[in-house]
């Protein structure tokens, strides 16, 4: 048996519990005894791999940024603003609905 199969086996659930602040039942210890020891059995099957040949991915799949020009379409914001807006003042200002009880209205 190898040194990383036997910390397999040596998992201290307890502690590790205590490291999360996680209260664990005696009757829960086992099984997550044994779902970490399957974890780290994967993991010590994944470093068996022969990966030597193979070029390092950000992604499975070939993913390209796709960017536009930042081109300004309207050059006058403050008219685009007052044109969209559903009441103005003096085609000037947006007028929006009372905020403030008590308020009068200009």
């Amino acid at each position: 048996m190898t040194n990383e199969k036997k910390a397999a086996n040596n998992i201290d659930v307890s502690y590790i519990a205590s490291l999360a602040r996680l209260k664990i039942e005696d009757s829960e210890k086992q099984k997550l005894q044994d779902d970490m020891n399957e974890i780290l059995g994967y993991i010590n099957m994944l470093s068996e791999l022969k990966i030597e040949d193979v070029e390092p991915t950000m992604y499975a799949c070939d993913i390209k940024n796709v960017w536009r020009e930042d081109v300004l379409e309207k050059k006058n914001i403050k008219e685009y603003l007052i044109e969209n807006a559903p009441e103005n003042v003096d085609n000037n200002l947006v007028k929006v609905p009372q905020v403030i009880p008590g308020e009068e209205e200009a």
